[in-house]
């Protein structure tokens, strides 16, 4: 599929970011709707075209969207690291998932667009244990995890015969990213960063494997695909930060820890040995990064560094 004009919203993000480069490097026709001009200015330097607009303003869309094959939703205001376990802290964040996402596919709808790409998170997945997880496992919806579960009920919703919508629940981001950066510092700190049990699994992709993720869901049939490498004990993943940051071991938080943020917490806990075989199947993507290991942290280059 050459030649698509794509319009993204959140394109500036570090799935953004990494989905306007692999839809240039495809010859794709490549819009992101910002809200500022330094985010206009990021644009210009990835090589697209930027246009003013917001995810909470409808009309802003409504003027976005003409013309275009493909519209991509990755907005989102993640806080990073133990801020986000402040009161409030996402609250802007939900309000993207769940009206921003209604004002995206109203707008695509409006528009006559003919596909809606939408992000999620495979942490919507109830607690499986060591059972592996498909896009068929039960969910486990709480009021963390609502307004994501929102999101993807509205982008089903805006499918029929005619129209296409393909929700990507992405695993835990691990790589060049602001969130890596930070735990690897709290690591370097000797804090207690490790979540869930040490032999329970976590979800994780690394961020050169983002682009083509998004690529590739221009192509997939309509429906909900689970996007990630090959899960990893937490152990395993905790001890990759320590060895990062010069530690011969990684601690885990204790009960206190895990009590006073239990709620916020606790999706994040959760054993996920998910599977990403279904969007393999049907779009032919695959992980280039398929296995963690140390070299997933590459952005801590010294202990220096990651304490400033």
């Amino acid at each position: 599929m050459a030649g698509v004009r794509t319009v993204l919203t959140g394109g500036t993000g570090v799935i953004g970011r990494a989905a306007v480069g692999a839809l240039l490097d495809a010859g794709h026709d490549v819009v992101v709707v910002t809200r500022s001009q330094s985010g206009s200015a990021v644009v210009e330097r990835l090589g697209a075209t930027a246009v003013p607009g917001d995810v909470l303003d409808p009309e802003s869309l409504n003027t976005a969207y003409e013309g275009a094959d493909a519209v991509i939703n990755l907005a989102t205001k993640m806080p990073i690291g133990h801020g986000s376990l402040r009161p409030g802290a996402w609250r802007h964040h939900d309000r993207l998932r769940t009206t921003g996402v209604a004002n995206v596919v109203k707008a695509a709808r409006a528009a006559g667009v003919r596909r809606v790409v939408q992000e999620s998170l495979s942490i919507l997945y109830a607690d499986q244990g060591d059972r592996w997880i498909n896009e068929q496992s039960p969910l486990d919806i709480t009021r963390i995890t609502e307004p994501a579960a929102v999101g993807e009920s509205i982008v089903q919703d805006y499918t029929c015969g005619s129209r296409a919508g393909v929700v990507l629940r992405f695993a835990t981001i691990v790589g060049d990213d602001r969130q890596t950066r930070y735990w690897l510092r709290a690591t370097a700190s000797r804090r207690r960063v490790g979540a869930g049990h040490p032999a329970d699994w976590a979800h994780v992709i690394h961020t050169d494997d983002l682009g083509g993720a998004v690529l590739a869901a221009l192509h997939a049939p309509t429906g909900v695909y689970n996007v990630g490498a090959d899960p990893v004990r937490r152990h395993d993943l905790l001890q990759g930060y320590a060895d990062a940051a010069g530690l011969e071991v990684g601690a885990f938080m204790g009960a206190c820890g895990r009590w006073i943020n239990r709620e916020r917490l606790e999706p994040q806990c959760r054993s996920l040995r998910v599977s990403s075989d279904h969007f393999a199947s049907q779009t032919g993507w695959r992980a280039t990064r398929p296995t963690f290991d140390v070299g997933w942290l590459d952005v801590a280059t010294t202990l220096h560094d990651l304490r400033r």
